[in-house]
């Protein structure tokens, strides 16, 4: 039986998790996750541990922070001038609006505060600085 290397494409099932054990996704009530091991497809600490897992096996991992989302930079939260939303739109805190970067990378930006005047915005990751588990299991390798 062939074990999961670079470059193959797996299908994955799996539940992920905080530390305080709330669920933040699972693909265990839909299809699996397909993807093409060590292409970026999936957070750096995903690929990792799928290497070398055969199909049904199963496995838990916790990955820190920088094998994530990265670490919570504050350097990326930043003041917006309101007069940049449409008019007639009032931000409010967790709103998410999607932008682009000038290559044309998109962005997500998170209302962190909006008062009179002033926005502040985020363009973190939502669970940058957190690290996650997950619960795997290879389902398919091609």
């Amino acid at each position: 039986m062939s074990a999961v290397v670079v470059g193959k494409k797996v299908k994955i099932h799996y539940t992920g998790t905080f530390d305080d054990g709330e669920v933040f996704d699972t693909s265990r009530e839909a299809e699996p996750l397909e993807f093409e091991v060590g292409t970026g497809q999936v957070i750096p600490g995903f690929d990792l541990a799928v290497i070398g897992m055969k199909v049904g096996e199963q496995k838990q991992v916790r990955l820190p922070e920088e094998q994530a989302y990265g670490p919570y930079n504050q350097e990326m939260v930043f003041d917006a001038d309101p007069n940049q939303f449409e008019d007639g739109l009032t931000p409010e805190v967790g709103q998410q609006f999607q932008t682009q970067l000038e290559d044309g990378t998109p962005l997500l930006l998170t209302v962190k505060s909006a008062e009179e005047g002033k926005i502040v915005l985020d363009a973190n990751h939502p669970m940058a600085g957190k690290a996650l588990n997950f619960d795997l299991e290879v389902v398919e390798i091609n």
